[in-house]
Parts: structure tokens; sequence; C-alpha cells
């Protein structure tokens, strides 16, 4: 299977267009990692009442993700996801910088530039094709395994 997203990911990454590129990457990983995404869900959705931290190793991309997720699920529209995740890039700026500037080869700081990006448009690529494959994000959370109850859970914790 491996051999097959990174067969996937090659091919997103391969246009120069790098809306396109984010969100394809974005929606080949929801594919083919479903089950890790409705367990990061259903953790958010059933911890214990207070505050919960969401992160990953980069903070955008599988944060990003689960955060549109559960404030789509709170009511939040589409176009404000998405600027707040267009955020990311700013605010990970001094983390990213650091890496462009170290990179020895203009390949190496254009995979850099690539990734560090957070296009608010690619993240509305994603809402967009999971209402058509799914119906929402609801659809594609229930088809990753996510019962009922922890969608309504995980919604009203941000209400």
């Amino acid at each position: 299977e491996w051999d097959e997203i990174a067969e996937e990911l090659e091919t997103a990454n391969a246009t120069p267009d790098d809306v396109a590129a984010t969100r394809d990457a974005y929606l080949i990983f929801l594919e083919h990692f479903r089950a890790n995404v409705a367990a990061a869900f259903a953790a958010v959705a059933d911890a214990p009442d207070g505050a919960v931290v969401i992160h990953c190793v980069g903070g955008k991309d599988r944060t990003g993700l689960l955060c549109a997720f559960l404030l789509q699920l709170a009511g939040v529209p589409d176009d404000e996801i998405a600027d707040d995740y267009a955020l990311s890039e700013e605010r990970l700026l001094p983390r990213h910088q650091g890496w462009l500037d170290a990179a020895e080869t203009h390949e190496e700081r254009e995979r850099l530039r690539r990734i560090a990006q957070c296009p608010a448009d690619a993240m509305r690529g994603v809402l967009r094709e999971l209402e058509r494959r799914y119906g929402g994000v609801a659809g594609y959370l229930r088809a990753a395994g996510v019962g009922e109850d922890q969608l309504e859970r995980a919604g009203s914790r941000l209400r």
C-alpha cells in the first residue's frame, strides 16, 4: 500500500499548481488513512470535559484537517475555516524559514516551500470534494467509522 500512496503523492506533487497539489495530497491521505482520521476525531469527541489539544509533527496538515472538520461540524462557514487554515503558513513561518534557509539545492528549497504552504483554496477544495464524495465532512467521518453520537459530541465541544 505504501508504494501506491507514494505513487499517488508523486503524481499530486508533480502539478505546478500549489493549491491543487496540497488539496490532492490531503485527499489521498484522507482516503488511505480513514481509520486514523476516525480515531483522532473519536479522541476529541470522547475526551473528558475541558480543553483538548490537537497536534501533529508539523501542526498544519493532520492538525489542520482535523480542526477543519471540527469547525465545520460546529457550524463555521467553509470560507472562515479555509482562512483559519491559511493562518498556519504565517504562524509557522519562523520554523519553516529555518528549513528553507538550510536547503542545499533549489529542488529541496522548492519542495520545502510547497510543504510549508497553507493555501486557503486547498482547504476549500478538500471540503468541496468531501461534499461531492460523501455529502460532506460528517458523511466522510461516518464512512470512516465515526458514530453519530461522536459527531454530535465533537461538534458541540466548539459550540
